[in-house]
């Protein structure tokens, strides 16, 4: 039977690992991890990166769809604003068509009729964090402003391009109709027909009075109609936002699979490994002095 003549290197190198491993364990236990490092499992640790990498993309289709949603809701509680403004200038337009009115009094509906043209534009000029909502891609535009030469009495400074944003892998979503079709389509011009009604009440005719109003009822209308389009949005903003929430927890879950270990698990090697390295010192406590006393013999 061969012996080994140098013993003490083997516990010493013994001792080295059992050190080590129980350093490992201890990281393991503090960290929550089974995979501290690529090294720990080559395999598990490139999918746990990749996992990072679909989490951290994850997050910023969250964040998108935060901010849109932020966004939507100020633009439906503006049109809900301007839906009330256009509903009181059309019973002004009803109360002006009354035969039985003095042109004063008419002048005085035509004053507060003036007074929701401004109140309407200021809404039109609505903005979120910064974005004008209602100027199309030149979002950092007010789009609308006052203007006497323009048939209508404002003019848009906007465009008429749309937004669109990333909420989820492949897929967009339009944030923002411009200005021009929602306050200014042909038929349908918002601040036209209610310049129109201004003027018919200056000039006191009753169905030159009704006539614009009835006008102002189909640029009501069709704003109603386009405010749909923001519900439909918050719509698909909400049901991407459960999935989007529902793919982090798969995603986390998926990171504990690969590289997460149970902390029971995680102390009964802590436990092990310190066995294992206090009998190895032992070992080394007993064998290294009688071999140096070899040596010196």
């Amino acid at each position: 039977m061969r012996i080994n003549p140098n013993i003490a290197a083997d516990v010493l190198a013994n001792l080295w690992q059992s050190q080590q491993q129980e350093q490992n364990a201890l990281l393991q236990l503090s960290s929550g991890k089974r995979v501290n490092m690529p090294s720990d499992d080559p395999a598990a640790a490139a999918g746990y990166v990749q996992s990072l990498g679909a989490d951290s993309k994850n997050d910023q289709y969250l964040k998108n769809t935060s901010s849109v949603e932020g966004q939507l809701q100020t633009v439906d509680s503006t049109l809900s604003s301007v839906v009330s403004a256009l509903n009181q200038a059309i019973s002004l337009g009803v109360e002006g068509a009354d035969g039985t009115l003095s042109d004063a009094n008419k002048q005085q509906i035509a004053t507060q009729v003036q007074g929701i043209i401004s109140q309407v534009v200021q809404l039109a000029n609505t903005s979120y964090q910064g974005i004008f909502v209602f100027s199309g891609t030149a979002t950092t535009t007010p789009p609308f402003a006052v203007d006497a030469t323009q048939p209508s009495g404002v003019r848009y400074d906007g465009n008429t391009g749309t937004n669109n944003v990333e909420i989820a892998p492949n897929r967009s979503i339009q944030v923002n109709l411009p200005g021009t079709q929602m306050f200014q389509s042909a038929g349908a011009d918002v601040f036209g027909t209610l310049q129109q009604l201004v003027t018919a009440l200056q000039g006191g005719n009753v169905n030159t009075i009704a006539t614009a109003t009835t006008q102002l009822r189909n640029a009501f209308d069709f704003v109603t109609q386009q405010r749909v389009f923001y519900g439909n949005a918050m719509n698909q903003l909400t049901s991407n936002q459960t999935f989007l929430q529902q793919e982090k927890v798969n995603l986390q879950s998926q990171q504990n699979d690969l590289v997460g270990i149970d902390p029971a698990v995680a102390a009964t090697n802590v436990a092990q490994a310190d066995t294992a390295h206090q009998t190895a010192l032992a070992a080394a406590a007993r064998i290294i002095p009688q071999s140096l006393l070899d040596f010196l013999k």
